[in-house]
């Protein structure tokens, strides 16, 4: 057994981390003259090494952490201690593997200076260089718990993603530490291939496949370059003004000097122009959007999509209602392909529609609308204030708890400001906000999908517009899916009381109508920044700055 005396581990960090030169005689305790014996010694050292992380809460120095170190403890108590990533002074073939899976972690969303690529790398290469420092025992035990540390970190982001906190993260729960981090590490040192190996381990979701295999195009000709960041708006309007003009110049266009407000508008106008969207010189939220959207921003979104992946169920249904809202649209997908696509709008940023995992319960065919007690006190009582005939303007009625209809007048609507001792409704008809038909899903948000008397705004591009509830487009393609579905799964086809044919007839009556949608159809509500379209990745605007929030809380200096 080696007892270890500070300078040995000191020494070994210099070699880790400085271009220092030792001789054999600084260290002669700690030579290894027989490489046949050095894995003897590389053991000793892992397990000294391990003692002194576990009295530090992983650290071996003030800047030397062990990532995931209770699965790296782990994994070396129960295989003695035994190295992996070496033997006899010499690295093995897994070494190389990882390490080149490591320099093009970005390909699979990943960052390599999150498990200290250039750390090993240098280590890689001065071991395989230095027969000095290729004799101490110390430094490879040094680098036997890095590479294990960098494994057990990329397979968990790979597997888990990096969106949650971590107090819930698979580190934490021992259940993983046999059958996944090191199984996983096992066989990989046994022959199987590490692509092999993690492709297992990640969503089998289609858009999340064609999402990956668009990333390689795009990093392989990615800017990178780092962009002044703006933040808008901004308190200190000449500070921003400042980073503003930089940021302009960063892109080429000329900022020399001092900018007064013409001179900063045909700046703002030439970048517009080089960009190809409209050169109206004016300053916006948009705008900053635009310049902050460099090619680095956007591989953190690529980095953020990918992991709001894995946080799906891990088997997804066959059949399902997708929801991306920052796309604006809505798909219904079956055994991977799509089976039809609606264009849709959601809820505004100020009433962002939630991000939803529920399943379609019932159909209503010319629904009545009961106003969500939130537009109550938002719309209707301000409403009230300023004309006694709003209300009736808009179609509205008020309804007790007996479900009698009263007037307005009853209400001295001056004392009211957060809600009012009535329901607010609109009846059904082709004035309705919610159209001819709505979707209902169990949630606690009182949103659903639906139909609308706007249909005009489909034409928009921003379609982020609505008081949170999701308005379909093509809503009869929707319903007809649902109802075909029901018929085509039910035992019994003529038991049920509606096909498409009376569902058609309904809608042309216009008759009010509830269908109980017999097997409850899966809907996920999600916020993906982008996804691949016809080959090449098409990023979204960030409307509730989603992205934005996780970039700041999981990515930042990233």
């Amino acid at each position: 057994m080696n007892y270890y005396k500070p300078y040995l581990i000191l020494l070994a960090l210099l070699f880790l981390f400085s271009a220092c030169h030792h001789s054999a005689s600084d260290s002669k305790d700690e030579i290894i003259t027989n490489p046949e014996s050095m894995d003897e010694h590389v053991e000793d050292n892992i397990k000294q090494l391990l003692t002194t992380a576990g009295q530090n809460n992983g650290k071996l120095d003030d800047s030397l952490q062990i990532s995931l170190f209770p699965v790296v403890n782990y994994y070396y108590q129960q295989n003695e201690a035994s190295p992996v990533w070496s033997h006899s002074e010499q690295w093995n073939k897994i070494t190389d593997s990882f390490l080149l899976f490591l320099k093009d972690a970005a390909y699979n969303g990943l960052y390599k200076s999150d498990y200290n690529y250039d750390k090993l790398l240098s280590l890689y290469e001065t071991l395989q260089t230095d027969s000095v420092k290729r004799s101490h025992a110390v430094v490879w035990a040094m680098s036997e718990l890095l590479f294990t540390s960098a494994f057990m970190h990329v397979i968990q982001d790979i597997k888990q993603g990096r969106l949650l906190p971590d107090s819930v993260k698979m580190m934490n729960e021992e259940k993983y530490y046999k059958d996944f981090f090191a199984a996983s590490l096992d066989k990989f040192k046994n022959g199987q291939p590490f692509n092999n190996i993690i492709d297992s381990m990640q969503p089998a979701i289609i858009d999340y496949r064609l999402l990956k295999q668009g990333i390689k195009k795009f990093v392989d000709s990615m800017d990178t370059k780092s962009y002044t960041y703006l933040n808008y708006p901004a308190r200190d309007s000449a500070g921003f003004v400042k980073k503003l003009q930089k940021r302009l110049g960063e892109s080429g266009i000329n900022t020399e000097g001092h900018l007064d407000s013409t001179a900063l508008k045909s700046a703002i106008k030439k970048y517009q122009e080089k960009k190809g969207i409209k050169a109206d010189g004016k300053l916006s939220a948009g705008l900053v959007k635009l310049l902050n959207l460099t090619d680095k921003e956007k591989f953190n979104r690529i980095a953020i999509a990918l992991d709001r992946y894995k946080l799906l169920p891990k088997n997804m249904p066959k059949q399902y209602i997708w929801v991306n809202l920052p796309a604006y649209y809505l798909k219904v997908v079956d055994a991977d392909t799509t089976a039809f696509e609606s264009k849709i709008i959601c809820g505004k940023p100020s009433t962002p529609t939630p991000f939803i995992t529920s399943a379609i319960s019932d159909i209503v065919i010319y629904p009545t609308w009961t106003i969500p007690a939130s537009i109550i006190k938002k719309d209707i009582i301000p409403g009230m204030k300023r004309n006694p005939g709003y209300l009736a303007h808009k179609g509205f009625h008020l309804v007790n708890n007996k479900g009698e209809t009263v007037s307005p007048s009853v209400l001295n609507w001056s004392k009211y400001t957060n809600g009012i001792p009535f329901k607010v409704m609109q009846g059904s008809g082709d004035d309705n906000a919610l159209g001819v038909i709505k979707f209902n899903f169990s949630n606690p948000y009182s949103v659903y999908l639906h139909d609308t008397n706007q249909r005009y705004l489909f034409k928009n591009s921003m379609r982020s517009l609505s008081h949170g509830c999701v308005r379909v487009q093509e809503w009869q393609k929707l319903a007809f899916y649902l109802v075909r579905n029901d018929s085509m799964l039910a035992k019994q086809p003529e038991l049920l009381n509606y096909n498409s044919d009376s569902v058609m007839q309904w809608i042309s009556l216009k008759e009010k109508h509830r269908i109980d949608v017999k097997n409850k159809f899966p809907l996920f509500i999600r916020y993906f920044g982008c996804e691949l379209v016809n080959g090449k990745i098409k990023f979204y605007d960030d409307i509730y700055n989603e992205d934005k929030a996780m970039r700041e809380k999981y990515f930042a200096g990233k």
